[in-house]
């Protein structure tokens, strides 16, 4: 349809709508989406390629490192010529899905470059929020950076590439991924506190605790919670169970932090009941203290906060 300018009268065509744009999620199942659609991707291992690029977008990504990805230690002769027409086919995917503005797959020597936006990877995202909620906090601005953080949260629709882990796909950069999920997830738990947000970060943070062992900060979140919320006797049955699982799997006990705080709710401290920056000292502890190992969240798969 033609309209008329109502500067001059010439007849002028309304502009094309923008094409909606293309995103790739892969905190829960993988997606890549165009507006409402979900595009197909075609099969498990042209999904796990594009997985692997999206554990590092905007890095280059060793054809060698893909190889191993789909195919594991014994690949076959063929196995480069199978990464080529892999990328050949979501590269082909991508380039029609978005014109010229959306994520692009080049090569890169020694091997593929995914490129993209922050607003086009949910991970790039996620990374974002978590970074501005730091920075708002050590600002001082607690509310403004829980929200924040909370956002971040919420782009998680499930264990990260789920699909694929499904499938047997067992990275170590999901772990890891898995753990700045839980750090971030400790923070926004920690600023709810200090907020004295203890009774709405409760059901949450009981879920939370009880998948992911051995991170000290969780069950200190909880104990503080559940303290604040009259519920003594079972704060000091949650550091009974971590303490004892602690000892049975690791051969460790509690760094100071969580001991102190043991004894604060032991002493009925009144300072736990004040949530305040200086009350956080006791329950915000050192996500591995000192003295401990770096720590798997203990489980095969992703918790859920």
């Amino acid at each position: 349809m033609r309209t008329r300018s109502v500067m001059d009268g010439a007849a002028t065509t309304p502009p094309a709508p923008a094409p909606a744009e293309v995103r790739l999620n892969l905190l829960g199942p993988l997606e890549v989406t165009r507006g409402p659609d979900v595009l197909s991707l075609g099969g498990p291992r042209r999904r796990a390629a594009l997985g692997c690029l999206l554990l590092r977008c905007n890095e280059v990504v060793p054809a060698s490192r893909l190889i191993t990805a789909l195919w594991g230690a014994g690949a076959p002769p063929s196995a480069r010529k199978g990464v080529q027409n892999v990328v050949w086919h979501l590269r082909t995917a991508l380039s029609a899905a978005d014109g010229s503005t959306g994520p692009r797959l080049l090569t890169r020597p020694p091997g593929y470059l995914l490129r993209a936006g922050t607003d086009q990877v949910d991970l790039l995202r996620f990374q974002e929020l978590a970074a501005r909620g730091r920075a708002l906090c050590a600002d001082g601005l607690l509310p403004a950076a829980s929200r924040t953080w909370r956002e971040a949260l919420e782009l998680w629709r499930g264990p990260a590439l789920s699909d694929l882990v499904e499938t047997g796909v067992s990275w170590p950069e999901l772990r890891a991924l898995e753990e700045a999920r839980l750090d971030v997830f400790e923070d926004y738990v920690d600023a709810e506190l200090r907020l004295g947000h203890h009774h709405h970060v409760l059901p949450k943070l009981r879920r939370v605790a009880r998948d992911a062992r051995h991170r000290e900060r969780l069950p200190a979140h909880l104990m503080t919670a559940l303290y604040r919320c009259g519920r003594r006797n079972e704060a000091l049955a949650v550091y009974r169970d971590f303490t004892t699982g602690l000892a049975d799997e690791l051969g460790l006990e509690p760094g100071r932090e969580l001991r102190d705080l043991h004894r604060a709710i032991l002493s009925h401290d009144p300072g736990l009941l004040r949530p305040s920056h200086e009350t956080s000292a006791l329950i915000g502890a050192a996500r591995r203290p000192s003295g401990h190992p770096a720590l798997p969240a203990g489980q095969d798969g992703p918790v859920h906060p």
